[in-house]
């Protein structure tokens, strides 16, 4: 899995678990929908460290906890 699958895989996760649609994160986060949107659908491809703390705002939980998960630990370098 690479960072972007991560992430992406990610934001849903804590959408599923907390019952929200990509749109209402994005109104909960300030960001406009297609920011969000463009993340998923991988058209931003490196998305701005700013962007996924307006996320985690709107999800209520810290950068921390965003990348605390057995995905993000287990990510390998990305520069060869």
């Amino acid at each position: 899995m690479d960072t972007m699958t991560a992430v992406r895989s990610r934001i849903l996760q804590l959408c599923g678990e907390r019952g929200i649609s990509v749109n209402r994160l994005a109104t909960l986060s300030a960001l406009p929908p297609s920011s969000v949107k463009n993340i998923l659908y991988g058209k931003s491809r490196n998305p701005k460290l700013l962007t996924i703390k307006l996320l985690c705002d709107g999800l209520e939980i810290t950068l921390g906890e965003f990348f605390s998960t057995p995905e993000f630990d287990a990510l390998e370098q990305e520069i060869r």
